[in-house]
Parts: C-alpha cells; sequence; structure tokens
C-alpha cells in the first residue's frame, strides 16, 4: 500500500499546478492533503473521483485557512473529526479514518511561526493533542500519523542546525516532544530506512531561492506506530513534485 501526505498550500492553487496529473502519475492507495485551505464544494473534485478514490474534510470555520482532506480507495470504515478540543478544531486540524488492518490520522500541526502567541498555542496543541493519541492506541494500536508537523527533529533535519535566532519549530521545546514521541509509540519512517540521509528535506522559504539551493526543514513526517515499523517497504521524499513550499512524503508498507 503506497500512503502519501502532502501539505499543498492550498488545494485549488496546487491542482491548477498540475496536482491532479502528478496524483494520477503516482497512484496511491491513500493520499492525505493538509492545508487545503477550501471547502470541498468549493473545488471540483470529479478528476479525483473518476480516479477511485473516496474523500473526507475536517476543514477550518475560517475560509481559506488551514483544513485536512484525506483520499482513499478504499471507503474508510470510520471517519472521526478534530480531537474533541474545540480551539484546535475550530481550525480544521485532525481528521481520523480508519480502514480494515490500521487506522489513519492525518495532522496539520499548528505553526508558531507568526508570533509568540501562536507558538504558546502551538505548544499547547502538543501538550494536548499526545493524550489524544495515547488513548487513540489503546484501540487503534495500528496507528499512522501522518501530516505537516511544523518541527524539525534532528540536526540532520535542518540546513543550518547552528542557526542562533530560535524560530518556532527548531526550539528545544517542541524538538523534545517529537523526540519523545519517536522513542515512546512511533517510528519516523523516512529514519527508520533512511537513518543516516541529510539535505532530505519538506519545505524551503519561497524567499531567496531556498529550494534551488536545498536550504530547507524536514517537517512533514509518516509516523507509524511501533506494532507496523518492520512492515515498511520503503519511505521518500517527493521532491520533483511543486505545487506547494512543501513536497511530498509517503512511504510503501506491506499489511
Amino acid at each position: 500500500m503506497k500512503i502519501i501526505s502532502y501539505n499543498v498550500n492550498g488545494i485549488r492553487a496546487a491542482m491548477k499546478k498540475g496536482l491532479a496529473d502528478w496524483v494520477a502519475s503516482e497512484d496511491p492507495d491513500i493520499f492525505c492533503l493538509q492545508e487545503t485551505k477550501a471547502f470541498p464544494d468549493q473545488v471540483d473534485l470529479t478528476v479525483f473521483e473518476d480516479m477511485g478514490y473516496y474523500h473526507d474534510w475536517h476543514n477550518a470555520e475560517k475560509k481559506g485557512y488551514s483544513g485536512v482532506a484525506t483520499f482513499s480507495k478504499d471507503r474508510p470504515e470510520e471517519v472521526i473529526e478534530g480531537i474533541d478540543i474545540a480551539k484546535y478544531d475550530d481550525e480544521g486540524r485532525v481528521l481520523l479514518t480508519c480502514y480494515e488492518n490500521f487506522s489513519l490520522l492525518n495532522c496539520y500541526f499548528p505553526s508558531g511561526s507568526a508570533s509568540e502567541e501562536r507558538h504558546q498555542f502551538k505548544m499547547e496543541f502538543l501538550e494536548d493533542f499526545r493524550p489524544v493519541v495515547k488513548e487513540l492506541l489503546q484501540d487503534h494500536p495500528n496507528l499512522i500519523v501522518v501530516g505537516d508537523y511544523n518541527i524539525v527533529r534532528l540536526d540532520k533535519d535542518i540546513h543550518n542546525p547552528t542557526r542562533k535566532d530560535n524560530p518556532s519549530g527548531f526550539r528545544p521545546e517542541e524538538r523534545a516532544w517529537l523526540n519523545t514521541w519517536y522513542e515512546e509509540d512511533f517510528a519516523d519512517a523516512f529514519r527508520q530506512l533512511h537513518p543516516d540521509d541529510d539535505d532530505k528535506f519538506s519545505w524551503w522559504s519561497y524567499r531567496g531561492g531556498s529550494r534551488e539551493r536545498n536550504k530547507g526543514w524536514r517537517i512533514d513526517y509518516i509516523s507509524v506506530s511501533n506494532s507496523l515499523k518492520d512492515s515498511i517497504k520503503s519511505a521518500r521524499h517527493a521532491s520533483e513534485a511543486r505545487h506547494s513550499d512543501h513536497c511530498p512524503v509517503m512511504i510503501e508498507i506491506d499489511f
């Protein structure tokens, strides 16, 4: 099974840049989008439906903001929007879809780059999200958590790890949270197969030719519960896809 996660920074803009053709060429079983910035009735989804995809959405209340969507060739057995905490659910950040052999959380973690207040909101999300996932694992032990985590995990996951300006996304407290996440219940699918690779990023600033110079951050992840980590067959960053300031991340997994 091939699973793709992609922060498209606006699904309508990404589709104008050829997103649907790229999805058709990759032919994933499931693809998860973050930062859709649209309601489904604002998008012509016929092209994906004609490919055989069902789609489920968790939208922000604010138009043109945030949002996640999961497209799958198998209809989910269960779909749950949000984590039952209004201040996060109002921003359309988490969508659970359950299938025969596994469950999948499609997530768009808050960014803290806009202000210290938003960084604090992000830290509150991390604190509140972890027990939700811990509880979810009790009933869904085969769990995959994909999305834009907005956190750099390792020094090799950023092009300039010696920077001193302490940006949100690279702060010690959030990196510690992510390392604990991987030490306890999950495996980082990409690092499971490529522990030593560097210069593999998933986001680049639009400024200063960052993508062309590969001056990026790795902040998009596919996490698999420990019960699934030995089932990962491949993992990669599809940096050739250019529909967003992020690139897709993907795995193939054998259930």
